[in-house]
C-alpha cells in the first residue's frame, strides 16, 4: 500500500477529563508517551490498564464524516473539533485502520500501531453529544507504541515503513 499522510494537530491533557491543549510541537519518548500528556504522566483513565496507549491518533476524515452524518446509520451529525475527540494526533491521508501491527513514521519518530481504539460512552457526557459513541464505533482512532522518539510538529509527513 502506497500512501502518505500528514500530521494536522497535536493535543495533550495533563490528566483524565482535563481539556486537551494544542501544541506547536511535542516530544515523544520511546516506551513512554508524549511529554506532558496524561498517559506519559500515568494520570489517564486507562493508564493503569495493560494497554499500549503511548500515543493515540484519529483521522480528520472521520471528523468530517461525522459532521456530514455519515454513515447514515446511526446518522449522527456533530461538529467535533480536533481538541474534542481526546486523541493526541489528528491526521489526514493516513489509513489508520489498515496500520494495526505495522510501523510508520511521523516526522522523526517511529510508531508501532498496536490496536484500534474503542470509543467510550464518557465522551458523550463530556461533550454533551448523545449518539457520539455509536458514531465513533470502528473509527475511534489508533493506539500506538513509540519505538523511536523525537520531536513532531503539525505538517510533518506520516509515512509507511517498508517491512
Amino acid at each position: 500500500m502506497i500512501w502518505q499522510g500528514r500530521l494536522l494537530h497535536i493535543h495533550v491533557a495533563p490528566a483524565a477529563s482535563y481539556e486537551m491543549e494544542e501544541l506547536a510541537e511535542a516530544q515523544l519518548i520511546a516506551g513512554s508517551g508524549i511529554i506532558g500528556d496524561r498517559y506519559y504522566l500515568g494520570t489517564g483513565t486507562y493508564s493503569p490498564k495493560p494497554d499500549v496507549r503511548e500515543v493515540t491518533l484519529i483521522e480528520v476524515e472521520v471528523l468530517e464524516a461525522i459532521a456530514r452524518g455519515e454513515p447514515r446509520i446511526p446518522g449522527l451529525k456533530a461538529k467535533l473539533e480536533p481538541e474534542d475527540h481526546r486523541r493526541n494526533l489528528t491526521t489526514r491521508g493516513a489509513p489508520l485502520g489498515h496500520l494495526v501491527g505495522k510501523r510508520f513514521r511521523v516526522g522523526e519518530t517511529i510508531l508501532r500501531a498496536a490496536r484500534m481504539n474503542y470509543p467510550c460512552k464518557y465522551i458523550e457526557q463530556l461533550l454533551g453529544i448523545p449518539g457520539l459513541y455509536e458514531g465513533l464505533l470502528n473509527r475511534s482512532g489508533l493506539n500506538c507504541a513509540i519505538e523511536v522518539g523525537g520531536t513532531i510538529r503539525p505538517g510533518d509527513p506520516i509515512l509507511p515503513i517498508d517491512e
